[in-house]
Parts: C-alpha cells; structure tokens; sequence
C-alpha cells in the first residue's frame, strides 16, 4: 500500500442513542477529522449477515433499516441522505473472485451500525456511502474479504468494520451509559487491547477459546466478526494497529483501531 492509502477503521457503533453521549460523539468527531476526506465509505456492519456476499444499495435515498426496537420515537425518525456509491458497488463485486458469488439487494437501505456513528463522523451525508453483508463469520474468510477489497484504499475509499468490543447484552444488569463495566466485558477489553498492542493476530482469530470474558462478552460472535474484514484490508494483518478509543458505554467496551 502506498502512503496516500486511506486507512481502514474497526469501531465500535453503539446504539442509537450514541448521538446524545456528548464524549462519545467526541471522540468519533475528533477521529473523523484527523483522516483524509474520503472519495467514498464502504462498511461491513455486524447488523447484516447474508451469504453469499451481498451489495446494499446505491442510490441516493435510499430509507434507512432501523434495526432495532424499545428506543424513543425520535431515533426511528433519523435520516441520513448520503450519495449512492454504484460504481463503488461495481469495483467490490468486479474484486471478487469466481468462487465469491455476489448478490444485490437495492432495496436494502444503511442499517444502524452504519448510519448512526457516520451521521456523526460525516454529519454533512456528502460523501458516497455503500454497506455490503458480512458473508460469514468466520474470522479468516473475513480476512481474505478484507484482503480482497484491500485496493479499494488505494482509491480513496474508507473501509470500516463496524461492530463492538463487547456484547453481553443479555449480561447487563445497569443498562445506563455511565454503568461500570461488568467483570467479563473489562476483561475481554483488556485482553483485546494487549493482543491489539502485541499484534497478535493468532490469538484474536481465536478469540472465542483464548479471550477472557467468553462467552459472556459475545454470546454470539456477529459484532466482534467485522474486526477481521478490517485487518484484512489494512497493509499487514499483523501490524500494531492505533487504538484510537477505549473506555464503555453502558459497560460495554467501545474499543475501537485504526489500521494503515
């Protein structure tokens, strides 16, 4: 990869209320503004899993999926009328191999793991915005995803694995933003920082038998899983990457790396 490669991002989206954490909504504006503007956004977020490998849509307009439930009327009102990106569509799927079967849905509108953090990085919805599935969760598929669409930087164009540190949703007991971290989603944190630091990348494919705090921290894997298409779009999986926020949010970890 040349210098002038846009990075690619592994962040932990939050819920949406995430716009009304006035540090959280800091620490995001201050990432953002510290990258290169990008030529275009492609994100992988933990909230849609589909095989084979499928592109979301790529017109302007598109309406957003509001994947969730139990939150004020005002987050299901939320809009965000970024650009379409076909012809960043036409570059994932022409990435692809043979064996890597591609599907379309042009109906499928950004869904909250990507909207939410962009309407607060990128609040002007001025730049072309694609979401495509995560095809499986197997962490060295997702690599060689992430390998594959690793040229798109090259181009300008900003890869980002959205997802969270921790999980545990069904494990939480103080659902508030400022509730201390429970045991197992500090420890998983903690490890994932010093494997992060080590570049230990054996360790983090194999996160569900040698991470403390499992399963608790990911009963299921899916917001973990987009960290893997994020390293293997980066120059060298196994580079030390800049851990660029830590701290929870409703004792979740909001860990989240930058990689070049």
């Amino acid at each position: 990869m040349s210098d002038h490669a846009m990075p690619a991002l592994y962040l932990s989206h939050g819920a949406p209320p995430l716009v009304d954490d006035d540090l959280w909504v800091s620490q995001l504006g201050s990432w953002s503004s510290r990258l290169p503007r990008p030529t275009a956004i492609l994100v992988v977020s933990a909230h849609w899993e589909s095989a084979p490998l499928t592109i979301g849509s790529t017109t302007t307009g598109t309406p957003l999926t509001y994947d969730f439930g139990g939150f004020a009327r005002k987050y299901y009102e939320v809009t965000y009328r970024s650009p379409g990106a076909p012809e960043l569509a036409r570059q994932v799927a022409a990435l692809m191999p043979d064996s890597e079967p591609v599907a379309h849905q042009e109906s499928r509108g950004l869904d909250h793991g990507a909207y939410v953090p962009l309407t607060v990085m990128y609040p002007d919805a001025d730049i072309p915005v694609l979401q495509i599935s995560m095809p499986t969760l197997d962490p060295q598929r997702l690599l060689t995803l992430g390998e594959r669409l690793r040229p798109l930087r090259e181009q300008g164009v900003l890869i980002v694995g959205s997802g969270f540190t921790t999980h545990g949703l069904p494990f939480l007991r103080d659902p508030s933003p400022t509730a201390q971290a429970p045991g197992w989603s500090a420890e998983f944190d903690a490890w994932a920082g010093e494997r992060f630091a080590a570049a230990d990348l054996d360790a983090l494919i194999d996160f569900r038998a040698k991470a403390p705090g499992m399963p608790y921290a990911h009963p299921t894997i899916e917001h973990f899983a987009p960290l893997f298409v994020t390293l293997g779009a980066s120059s060298d999986p196994e580079q030390v990457p800049q851990q660029v926020i830590d701290g929870f949010w409703m004792g979740l970890a909001k860990r989240s790396i930058q990689v070049a």
